[in-house]
């Protein structure tokens, strides 16, 4: 996700990351085999919507869980650490 100072956010695709060991990612593969485009696109959508409306202007990523329905679940979104300067 980039979100900028005018009130503007995009999402840039989704990773898979499902390949795990030790809660370390060992294969990364975007886009998701498993994420087909309706929902892709749904969920890019409800994203976008949400950091819109919280002013977000940032770069980071959102976390999702998906179950054997298909069906999202929000796990945490990680910000890209952002210095502030005087």
């Amino acid at each position: 996700m980039l979100g900028d100072q005018h009130g503007k956010v995009i999402h840039l695709g989704e990773r898979e990351c499902s390949i795990q060991r030790r809660h370390q990612k060992l294969v990364e593969e975007s886009p998701s085999p498993v994420v087909d485009a309706k929902q892709r696109k749904e969920l890019g959508a409800r994203v976008v919507k949400a950091l819109e409306k919280i002013g977000y202007t940032n770069a980071g990523t959102v976390e999702f869980l998906m179950d054997q329905d298909g069906a999202m679940y929000f796990i945490e979104m990680n910000s890209a650490f952002r210095s502030s300067t005087p």
